[in-house]
């Protein structure tokens, strides 16, 4: 299946994460090691930035690579892997029954938190269509 991702979708997301971090566009850019006008460009759509260039933003903003490359259309989006990390924590010798309880319990709450965050973000951009 091929997905077609349009620049300034890449541009607005860098921009979302740029600003929820409270990061100036300078600030981010030197970070990232880009110029800021480099950055403005690829924020607003003008400049699709390399792998490489989305893995010094990705590091600059505190995000994992593999959201950027997502979003770029680099990589396809996998499914999240809850059931896994849920494996490693009961499979850990390490820690007490009510440890691995309390870790899953806490686990669980940041992702519905999470999702709740992401769908409030999305309901004020499907109204503004």
């Amino acid at each position: 299946m091929v997905r077609i991702v349009k620049v300034s979708d890449v541009g607005r997301f860098i921009r979302e994460q740029r600003e929820t971090a409270k990061l100036s566009l300078r600030k981010l850019a030197k970070a990232a090691g880009v110029s800021n006008p480099y950055l403005s460009q690829i924020e607003r759509g003008l400049r699709r930035p390399s792998a490489d260039i989305l893995q010094a933003i990705a590091k600059a903003l505190r995000i994992s690579s593999e959201t950027l490359y997502v979003r770029a259309g680099i990589l396809d989006e996998r499914q999240p892997e809850s059931v896994d990390v849920e494996k490693a924590i009961l499979a850990d010798p390490g820690i007490t029954e009510k440890q691995k309880q309390a870790l899953i319990q806490v686990y669980a709450t940041f992702r519905e938190e999470t999702a709740r965050r992401r769908e409030k973000r999305r309901k004020p951009k499907e109204a503004s269509r």
